[in-house]
């Protein structure tokens, strides 16, 4: 891939107006499926993005791509809008094999930091001007990069303890500072996430996430698997909230772009309702646990919440033969049909759908009425609109920050498009604002499965077709690049996958929405004090699984 610029703009191919806006600075094009992705070179990267963000609006950096190929290094950033995610483009940035050193996209989304301390440490890529270029998942003294080509997963590594050091000790002066551990093993960090807080007295002063307890290696894993075959189980295993169908259908859909396999509408109705069964699975995790976190509530709202979360498993489970890890979506459709007698399978589920708004109402006594919780969600982890924006932040995170965007409504795919239902946002900003949004989407879901059943209970039995006809072995072609999305339960979940020409991708690229929930932590919890900064981390409703991947 040259990087000599053209003789004019015009020879630059692709979207036109793109093109004349960027000018110069575009000096090729590459071919991705599902967006104009323009080459440029590695010290103009900056301008590149400013001008693509304030001019054309690109405002929503919703995932960076780093990979190796025998002549080069790339990085790859997906570019949306929050406004209209189907206007995409992608910024392609080849450096050399010798010196792979590009510019740093973070000046212009603060949601870059962690994406290119992920590209420095796995791929090897450097990126000047970054603020805080170091390893994120591996330790420091890690030796080598693990998505390099030339890694070497037999060489043994050694990994000294070395003790953790105030981050502001030396801009102290005679405040009380003290620097505290929270974490990895700790219940209000809902998984293996280490917190490094910085007290300044009671106040958060400074607040660093530490990931890469878990090291999944599903992309690895993935890479290695089937398109057709291989894949699917896998996405489960990202999100154990119970958000795996959602999960599966990222999978299955950037897959079924990428080879172009169309999905029966029948298929599409069953997908549509499991789909929003397995969100409601999400969120009573989430509103459960998080009166655990924030006022101790263990006998009524936790339970409450695993008692509901157990019907939803058992009417996944008559629907796909699992509780949690369902593995039910496949290219081009679902693994089977409905359980039988379906009038059954319809009574439980309606069963299940005409308790939610008294169900919901209880919780609404329990919680959000809850004087205690108020004084401890309402006004604290304030997360404005436009640096909530700016980190790649989405799903009930960025709507309780009234960010009115949904990929279920603005990116249409199954059969969302014909259903009445509607996007929730608050306008809160907090940490209470954000429960209230989980809770409230839980009853737009029951309204989407019931809508479901309606047109399953009708649909002809002779066109009841599952799955379209698939090949048994899937190869694009070599180079075919693409970027889809779908809306997981905690945001916008996105998949990047290149083609080899074989039957497994070259890289396949997971943006998990936690990853980039995040790492905006320290912009809600640095001023608060601490109890402030475990109602924060809890409001985020993080699966590190989807974090470490």
């Amino acid at each position: 891939m040259s990087l000599e610029r053209p003789a004019a703009a015009e020879s630059v191919a692709g979207d036109a107006d793109l093109a004349a806006l960027l000018g110069e600075y575009a000096v090729d094009t590459d071919d991705h499926e599902n967006a104009p992705a323009f080459v440029v070179r590695p010290d103009e990267v900056q301008d590149v993005l400013f001008l693509l963000r304030d001019e054309a609006g690109f405002d929503h950096c919703s995932c960076v791509t780093a990979q190796e190929y025998e002549d080069r290094y790339e990085t790859i950033y997906h570019l949306k809008k929050y406004d209209d995610p189907t206007d995409e483009v992608s910024v392609v940035v080849p450096t050399a094999k010798d010196e792979p050193v590009s510019e740093s996209a973070n000046p212009v989304y603060r949601t870059a930091d962690w994406h290119e301390r992920e590209a420095y440490d796995l791929v090897g890529i450097e990126y000047d001007d970054h603020p805080d270029l170091r390893r994120i998942l591996l330790p420091e003294t890690w030796q080598g990069h693990p998505l390099s080509l030339d890694f070497d997963g037999e060489k043994p590594q050694v990994v000294p303890f070395r003790e953790h050091a105030n981050p502001l000790e030396d801009d102290a002066g005679d405040s009380d500072t003290m620097f505290l551990n929270i974490g990895p093993h700790h219940p209000s960090t809902h998984g293996v996430l280490h917190i490094e807080a910085t007290l300044d007295g009671e106040q958060v002063a400074d607040v660093e996430p530490d990931l890469g307890y878990i090291h999944r290696c599903e992309e690895q894993m993935c890479q290695q698997g089937t398109y057709r075959h291989q894949i699917m189980p896998y996405p489960d295993r990202w999100d154990w909230s119970g958000a795996g169908l959602l999960n599966e259908w990222a999978y299955a859909r950037v897959a079924e772009s990428m080879a172009d396999i169309d999905v029966p509408e029948y298929a599409q109705v069953i997908r549509t309702m499991s789909a929003e069964l397995s969100r409601i699975l999400s969120h009573l995790l989430a509103v459960g646990t998080y009166a655990l976190d924030v006022i101790g509530e263990f006998t009524a709202a936790f339970m409450y919440a695993i008692t509901d979360r157990e019907k939803v498993q058992g009417l996944l489970e008559d629907l796909t033969g699992q509780r949690l890890m369902f593995n039910y979506f496949r290219l081009g459709g679902v693994a089977w049909d409905l359980p039988q007698p379906r009038e059954e399978f319809f009574e439980k589920t309606r069963d299940f759908l005409q308790e939610v708004p008294r169900r919901l109402q209880e919780y609404h006594d329990l919680l959000t009425g809850n004087e205690v919780l108020q004084m401890r969600t309402v006004d604290t982890g304030r997360l404005d609109p436009d640096i909530a924006k700016s980190y790649g932040c989405t799903g009930p995170v960025a709507r309780a920050s009234g960010i009115d965007y949904d990929l279920r409504r603005d990116d249409p795919y199954g059969y969302y498009d014909e259903l009445d239902w509607d996007v929730v946002t608050e306008d809160g900003c907090d940490n209470y604002a954000r429960l209230l949004v989980r809770m409230r989407e839980v009853e737009e879901s029951a309204k989407i499965i019931d809508q479901c059943i309606d047109l399953l209970e009708d649909w002809p039995e002779d066109d009841r077709t599952i799955q379209s006809n698939v090949p048994r072995t899937l190869k694009p072609e070599a180079d075919t690049e693409i970027y889809r999305a779908v809306e997981g339960a905690k945001g916008e979940l996105g998949i990047y996958m290149r083609a080899d020409g074989t039957d497994k991708p070259a890289r396949f690229k997971i943006r998990g929405p936690s990853f980039s929930n995040l790492q905006a932590l320290p912009e809600m919890a640095e001023g608060e004090y601490v109890p402030d900064l475990v109602a924060s981390l809890g409001s985020l409703d993080t699966i590190m699984g989807e974090v470490d991947r």
